[in-house]
């Protein structure tokens, strides 16, 4: 049988309409996937593997357990902020906290004798807003894994950030040789800042990441390795506590700070102005890398982190600005300190 060019034309067009048709159709009616194949899917995205099928069905309830509090909480259209999967939903709030926090106060602070400095261009006001990432102070995420490390990744980074503004050429250095080396602080169990600044100036500079590397583990100090230095600060300063103390300061470099930020809300954070009770413990590092007001007319501070681009905005977050508590926001403002270059 032979076809005209318009018969053909109107074959193909309903061809066409009706595969459309099956597919809308198909999309709406197939049924929602169960709790096994949400974390199968999980798994084959994060390449998560488990040790046998006893592993596997534990984490899995615990999976569910977190879809359930992440689907509950953004319900809410009053929410400034929104949870959802990341690499972390299938721990509990425990092994999180246990497992990716690490600020620890040592129970002997370094008493070795630091010269501190006063701000190196200390201005009276602050603009109204600032980012450092896009100034070119901040290096790519990086990912501090299983590991209490983030004192060691919150320092490396507020050094990496003097270093850039004051030379011109963003430096990439070593968080590990902090974890061996600094025998004031408990590497993978946790560490304190100031105390990690204080071993950088006795050690008079510090390694890059190439020279290095890290492995997320503790290790033992590698000398040679060490002495190799890519940066160097010559002191620190603490920043009085407050938000307009620490906004003064962030104006000029990225700072280092403490934050309680081992809550449910924390672990699964998405996207948005983070704006949630906190505990009272402080129990981790990140640097503020800048401050601003969302769209929405929320003022906020912007934290890198250390969990790797998959947790938050691409490793960083927003987190409420102002509101009335004097250390801040899940404590940000309460203990902040900075390098001098």
């Amino acid at each position: 049988m032979a076809f005209t060019l318009k018969s053909e034309i109107i074959i193909c067009l309903a061809l066409t309409l009706g595969a459309w048709a099956w597919h809308a159709m198909s999309v709406h009616t197939l049924p929602e996937l169960t709790i096994a194949e949400q974390h199968e899917q999980w798994m084959a995205e994060y390449a998560r593997k488990y040790e046998d099928a006893q592993e596997k069905a534990k984490r899995q309830v615990i999976f569910a357990e977190n879809l359930e509090f992440i689907k509950d909480f953004n319900k809410s259209e009053s929410r400034t902020f929104e949870l959802g999967f990341n690499r972390f939903s299938d721990l509990t709030n425990e092994e999180f906290a246990r497992s990716h926090t690490g600020y620890l106060v040592p129970k002997q602070p370094d008493s070795t004798e630091t010269i501190f400095f006063g701000h190196q261009s200390l201005i009276e006001v602050a603009p109204d807003s600032i980012d450092w990432v896009e100034k070119g102070a901040v290096n790519q995420i990086k990912n501090q894994g299983r590991c209490g490390s983030c004192w060691a990744f919150s320092v490396v980074a507020a050094v990496e950030g003097i270093v850039g503004i004051t030379s011109g050429k963003l430096p990439v250095l070593s968080e590990q040789q902090l974890i061996d080396c600094d025998a004031t602080s408990y590497g993978c169990r946790g560490g304190y800042p100031d105390n990690a600044f204080k071993y950088i100036i006795r050690n008079q500079g510090i390694a890059s990441q190439y020279t290095y590397a890290y492995h997320a583990m503790d290790g033992t100090c590698n000398a040679t390795k060490a002495a190799e230095h890519a940066a160097q600060i010559k002191g620190f300063m603490d920043v009085p506590p407050g938000e307009d103390e620490l906004m003064i300061a962030v104006a000029q470099q990225p700072i280092t700070v403490v934050i309680a930020a081992s809550g449910r809300e924390f672990q699964s954070y998405r996207r948005g102005v983070f704006n949630e009770d906190c505990s009272s413990q402080l129990d981790h590092t990140v640097v503020v890398v800048g401050y601003g007001t969302s769209e929405d007319g929320i003022d906020f501070w912007k934290i890198r982190n250390s969990w790797g681009k998959a947790w938050g905005e691409g490793g960083y977050m927003r987190i409420r600005r102002g509101g009335g508590n004097s250390k801040g926001m899940c404590g940000l403002a309460s203990e902040a300190s900075f390098p001098i270059a």
